[in-house]
């Protein structure tokens, strides 16, 4: 029982799956995967995203625009909430910072303005937050306080920053998810957040169909691979890979509701 709490399946190229996305599914639950949460980024695909939910009782999604995307329809506070009653909904976002692709010193207000009106209505609703945050740790958390995100909570999707930043995150309610960066080599330091992170706030992902663990970095990213994730986070802190798998789904159907905790 493995659960892969942030993917993209309408992006996930299936030609190895003949482009079947039911496919795609059965090979990843053949590996114990039993839940998926589709991530929504921009707003002309939310349908899409909310579709492929629909059709499979195993698979959830959220609603939101992400931080980079400048094109397209700008969600309000209303749009967001609406969505979010949707059938299989379970969270706001994937929202947050991203200043990585911005020029240093560059004006900022847009995505600020974009993370409070997601953050306002994921209060509103009840939905937990999705966080993106890229070289914007000290805003994100800024924001986070500011809007009270607490009362509504979330996760850290993709976790890259230090173990401070963690912290700050925690404290706030929020969980800490990790995706297949941390089985590089060169993630050193995520690996020691990755220890210290307390059992009942982690979780794990893929963000497929990018950043694919080890052994498979490099290819497009699948469902099925959070099985490495978990690998990984077991060896690390020193336990087995079943109770990896039993704890982030637990926390997954806790964060979001979704079902019984168990």
């Amino acid at each position: 029982m493995i659960t892969d709490s942030h993917c993209h399946l309408d992006k996930v190229k299936l030609d190895a799956f003949n482009g079947r996305i039911e496919n795609m599914l059965n090979d990843a639950r053949a590996k114990g995967v039993t839940q998926f949460l589709c991530v929504c980024i921009d707003m002309e695909h939310f349908e899409d995203v909310h579709t492929i939910a629909q059709n499979f009782d195993d698979v959830y999604c959220s609603v939101g625009l992400h931080p980079t995307h400048r094109d397209g329809l700008e969600p309000d506070v209303e749009l967001l909430a609406r969505l979010s009653t949707k059938e299989h909904v379970i969270a706001t976002g994937e929202t947050g910072l991203d200043y990585f692709h911005f020029k240093n010193g560059a004006d900022m207000t847009w995505q600020h303005e974009r993370f409070r009106t997601h953050i306002r209505a994921a209060r509103e609703t009840d939905k937990p937050l999705i966080i993106h945050t890229r070289e914007a740790k000290e805003d994100t958390i800024r924001i986070l306080r500011e809007e009270k995100a607490d009362e509504v909570g979330g996760v850290m999707h993709c976790f890259v920053e230090d173990w401070e930043t963690a912290q700050q995150a925690l404290d706030l309610g929020f969980y800490i998810s990790f995706s297949g960066i941390v089985t590089y080599n060169s993630a050193e330091e995520l690996q020691q957040v990755a220890k210290k992170v307390p059992e009942d706030k982690i979780l794990i992902e893929t963000d497929s169909p990018w950043l694919a663990p080890t052994p498979n970095r490099g290819k497009p990213n699948r469902p099925a691979y959070v099985t490495y994730v978990a690998e990984k986070i077991a060896e690390l802190r020193e336990t087995d890979y079943e109770h990896i798998g039993k704890i982030t789904t637990r926390n997954f159907n806790t964060l979001f509701k979704s079902s019984d905790p168990g």
